[in-house]
């Protein structure tokens, strides 16, 4: 059964500090409830007429459905690269404690 309330994004970035502080802002904003840094990920892809093969890390975001449109705006802004990656796939399944937590997590801040 597929979760519309939480979303599973894929972000690459690139590998060590950089990822890691994409990573914690995020968690920090509350615009996700974890973001696992893969960090030996070896991208292949077309980028302005030429093949490219890079070194990056893959940040997987878990977040809530309502939050995307912040997380896309926050990492439009802060994110190194001219168009990063940025994949938003349904979750299907989880564990209900997992999954309230998540939402617990990524709920709008108070003010």
């Amino acid at each position: 059964m597929v979760n519309k309330k939480v979303l599973v994004v894929l972000v690459s970035a690139p590998r060590g500090r950089r990822a890691d502080a994409l990573a914690r802002g995020m968690v920090e904003a509350r615009l996700a409830a974890c973001v696992s840094v893969v960090p030996a990920a070896v991208s292949h892809y077309r980028w302005k007429g030429r093949l490219r093969r890079d070194a990056e890390a893959l940040l997987v975001i878990k977040t809530r459905a309502a939050r995307l449109a912040a997380l896309k705006r926050w990492i439009a802004r802060r994110h190194p690269y001219e168009v990063p990656e940025l994949l938003a796939l349904p979750a299907a399944g989880g564990s209900a404690a997992y999954l309230a937590w998540l939402l617990q997590e990524t709920a709008k801040p108070r003010r």
